[in-house]
């Protein structure tokens, strides 16, 4: 009889151990969603411990306009999916923005630095060719296509 019980029960101890490493498999897929998105892959761009993708394709000619201080047309270089570039000033830009030389994606949005790498301006997406935020002395920024 003893063989007999073993031989009956091995197919549910089977059933029991596959249905343990199913739901292990499963946890680990929820542990990876908790970082990225379902389907995603790492993204270029890095902000802490998770990586975010770039919204906008930031390459091309821009308007930068500061309410009651003027506006300026500037060129940003950098890929579709860059986190990251060049900026050229075309003039007149307000505040000390004519001094913007590159800008980023972090965390916080986009940012607008000078040739030493100090932050200009920060600003956060507000459609999808268009960003809102402030420069570092508190003025209104919006930048659009």
């Amino acid at each position: 009889m003893r063989g007999m019980t073993n031989r009956s029960s091995r197919p549910a101890l089977a059933a029991a151990v596959l249905s343990s490493l199913a739901l292990a498999g499963c946890a680990g897929e929820r542990m990876n969603g908790g970082l990225f998105a379902s389907g995603s892959q790492p993204d270029p761009v890095h902000t802490g411990s998770i990586r975010r993708q770039p919204q906008v394709d930031m390459s091309g000619r821009w308007v930068l306009v500061s309410p009651g201080r003027g506006q300026c047309n500037m060129n940003f270089g950098g890929g579709p999916a860059s986190p990251n570039g060049s900026v050229a000033p075309e003039g007149g830009c307000p505040g000390n923005f004519f001094t913007s030389r590159n800008w980023n994606f972090e965390q916080a949005g986009l940012v607008l630095r000078d040739h030493t790498g100090a932050p200009l301006g920060q600003l956060t997406a507000a459609g999808h060719a268009r960003f809102d935020g402030s420069s570092v002395a508190g003025e209104p920024i919006t930048l659009y296509r």
